[in-house]
């Protein structure tokens, strides 16, 4: 297994000679290494059928099914699709996912710590995935900012962003979103939170999914402090030359490891017809997001409610 610094870019590196059937522990952990400490890891040369594409997962922790079953690989609901493409008559996953910028699972209780994907029909053009590094907009803020969001907790939910099922069509859009908020209730957490491997200090927030920010007597700060954190981290251009926002592209055979904790990232789509298809594995790796500790401030459990 050869690992290197990816070509022409400044971020992540890329990897060479790695296979699931055949991976060593002592290769497995360096891989985590990577993904905890250069946060992108790119799997070269890759000719993975499903199964071994789970295995890859389980080799990283433990992977999840994702709570909505529209978005599961008949047959194999650890792996979730997003594709434009029919099969066999029915679509299979759902199009155009990930539009926007987030960290996934960050509205549920247990978000996820690595997502993988494997593109399986790859576009001619707009090939890629938008990321922003968050521990590094953490360290770029204002100190004057630095000091109150360290000693805040910020609310996640999905109702923004949470796609149409095929069976809610007639239904009182009302009902729909109560449903929504009985399936994932919004979750509170620090704004600022300490990687639980690297110890780094994480801006814990994404546009997609944070709603609301308070200090830690529960009391709210004002709305407008959420928008500068989303515009100084980068979130709100939508022209994506942001200094922070980096583009990972990829190509056939690749399979793309990143840390959902520190990173909110955001899907590239083509705007033409042209098919795509990518499926995605998230897993758990033991590490639970319950705690933060900075700047001599130990909140604990009970800043996660």
């Amino acid at each position: 297994m050869l690992v290197s610094p990816q070509p022409n870019v400044t971020r992540g590196v890329q990897v060479h000679g790695f296979h699931p059937s055949t991976a060593t522990e002592s290769e497995v952990s360096t891989i985590l290494e990577h993904i905890y400490r250069d946060k992108i890891v790119l799997l070269k040369e890759q000719e993975l059928d499903h199964d071994e594409f789970v295995a890859l997962g389980a080799l990283l922790g433990s992977p999840a099914v994702y709570y909505e079953s529209m978005y599961h690989l008949p047959g194999h609901p650890k792996i979730f699709v997003s594709s434009n493409q029919p099969s066999g008559g029915s679509r299979i996953g759902v199009p155009k996912t990930g539009k926007f910028w987030h960290s996934d699972y960050q509205f549920m209780p247990d978000p996820f710590a690595i997502t993988l994907i494997y593109p399986q029909i790859l576009p001619e053009r707009n090939r890629g995935t938008y990321f922003i590094d968050m521990g590094e907009a953490f360290q770029d803020l204002d100190p004057r900012i630095k000091d109150v969001v360290v000693l805040s907790n910020s609310w996640h939910s999905s109702r923004r962003y949470v796609k149409i099922r095929p069976s809610d069509v007639y239904r009182p859009l009302g009902e729909i979103v109560a449903e929504v908020e009985a399936n994932t209730p919004p979750q509170m957490r620090p704004t600022v939170i300490e990687h639980p491997v690297t110890g780094e200090a994480v801006l814990y927030i994404s546009e997609a999914f944070t709603y609301a920010i308070e200090d830690r007597d529960g009391d709210a700060l004002p709305a407008e402090l959420l928008t500068e954190l989303f515009r100084t981290s980068g979130q709100l251009d939508s022209t994506f030359t942001h200094p922070s926002i980096f583009l990972q592209t990829y190509e056939p055979g690749d399979i793309l490891l990143w840390d959902n904790r520190s990173l909110v990232h955001r899907a590239l789509h083509t705007s033409s017809n042209e098919p795509v298809e990518s499926h995605r594995i998230t897993v758990h790796d033991g590490h639970p997001l319950n705690w933060v500790r900075h700047a001599g401030v130990d909140r604990g459990e009970a800043a996660v409610k």
